[in-house]
């Protein structure tokens, strides 16, 4: 496996030490390749779909047997990690490995899964929400103008985006979703936890939110008569993030981006677009804090003279682990020997879209200082290889149990 990992990571390295693989661009193609080469080379049979998913099956001889999926991703953000979403991949292809080697007959064929853009280059979670059938209707319209490069990506590989909904899966034809990741966070380190098993996933929406004003000199214009978007934006920022802290200590507000018109030092600006997020693991919560975010964007424009127009873009629901999946792999870190909690995940993964189809379980495993996103992104191998144990283990049971 470390051979694995050392063999991807070369994939689009970065000077910094870390890797640049988004979704569907030449990198994020050749580690597709890469990855199809070792699955063959396994003894595994090849799988993918009309979602660009890649993976390899391991059959069980039963008749009837459904497939447990175990995967993550290996595509990244821009000047990423090499940990994100890698180690989930590789750990799931070398369990195929040894289970297949060791002569193991499951009653569930085993079926590691490579996602498509689980970062959100293009559509956050798209290859997962495709299988789950929950891509909504225009991210797959080809009348769409914002989907024409989209489109062309999937084309060079010869994909058509109108057949992206063939790639959904029928529920009852799934046993479940198993998934190792690293943390992204300290908790597990600052407990000296090896093994966290994740309860829930933080729901996330986003907002795209544009203030409108007037345009005029930046030196002429009466201090106390202007009508400035960005000022109206930036005291909507400062009172969101203040508001959501008191209110909902648990929530998270965050604004992404921010663009103004006209883009010139000495005029005032009549456009102020934003790109916001809620996130927070209860949705009666979130929909909370999506109500008082709009009312404060609204207070905001009215105190400086000022339209704004709010449009929810993205809605990914709050979800929960499935019971089973979270007692599997916390016997599995005790049999280990390895100190396990229980956490939420404040990152959105596969599992949250998956969740509402099939049952679902997470492991993660420590990542240094809580970097993640970043070249800086660091995993003890030791670390790596206590989730991987684990995630065999919580096959195999998952497998052989019960029901």
């Amino acid at each position: 496996m470390r051979e694995d990992f050392n063999a991807l990571a070369v994939i689009g390295a970065t000077l910094e030490g870390g890797v640049n693989r988004v979704a569907l661009s030449t990198e994020d193609w050749q580690a597709r390749l890469w990855l199809a080469d070792c699955i063959e080379a396994a003894g595994l049979a090849l799988l993918d779909d009309a979602a660009a998913n890649l993976g390899g099956v391991l059959r069980s001889p039963q008749p009837g047997a459904r497939p447990l999926l175990i995967g993550s991703h290996l595509d990244s953000v821009p000047n990423g990690g090499r940990y994100d979403g890698s180690v989930g991949v590789l750990a799931a292809l070398e369990c195929l490995r040894v289970i297949r080697e060791a002569g193991l007959a499951l009653p569930v064929h085993l079926e590691m899964i490579n996602f498509t853009d689980d970062e959100g280059t293009w559509h956050s979670l798209f290859g997962a929400r495709a299988l789950a059938g929950t891509l909504p209707p225009e991210t797959t319209s080809s009348a769409r103008v914002e989907n024409t490069s989209f489109r062309a990506a999937l084309g060079r590989v010869g994909l058509d985006l109108q057949d992206v909904p063939n790639a959904s899966r029928d529920p009852h034809d799934l046993a479940g979703y198993l998934e190792l990741h690293i943390e992204h966070g300290t908790r597990l380190e600052t407990a000296g936890a090896k093994i966290g098993v994740v309860t829930n996933i933080v729901g996330r929406t986003t907002y795209e939110i544009v203030f409108h004003g007037q345009a005029g000199h930046s030196g002429t214009t009466d201090m106390y008569r202007r009508r400035d978007a960005l000022r109206g934006a930036a005291q909507f920022i400062t009172r969101a993030h203040d508001a959501m802290r008191a209110r909902y200590g648990d929530g998270i507000f965050h604004c992404g981006d921010i663009s103004v018109q006209p883009g010139k030092y000495n005029i005032i600006r009549s456009v102020a677009r934003l790109v916001v997020e809620v996130r927070h693991i209860s949705e009666r919560l979130m929909a909370e804090m999506e109500t008082a975010m709009t009312q404060i964007a609204r207070e905001c424009a009215a105190a400086h003279a000022l339209t704004v127009d709010i449009q929810p873009r993205i809605h990914m629901p709050a979800a929960t682990m499935a019971a089973g999946f979270m007692d599997a792999i916390e016997q599995s870190a005790a049999a280990l020997s390895l100190p396990s909690m229980r956490l939420a995940s404040y990152a959105g993964h596969a599992a949250q879209v998956l969740s509402k189809i099939t049952p679902c379980g997470m492991i993660f495993i420590p990542s240094a200082g809580g970097i993640g996103h970043s070249p800086r992104e660091y995993t003890a191998w030791d670390d790596v290889v206590a989730g991987a144990q684990t995630l065999l283990q919580a096959i195999v049971r998952l497998a052989t149990q019960p029901g």
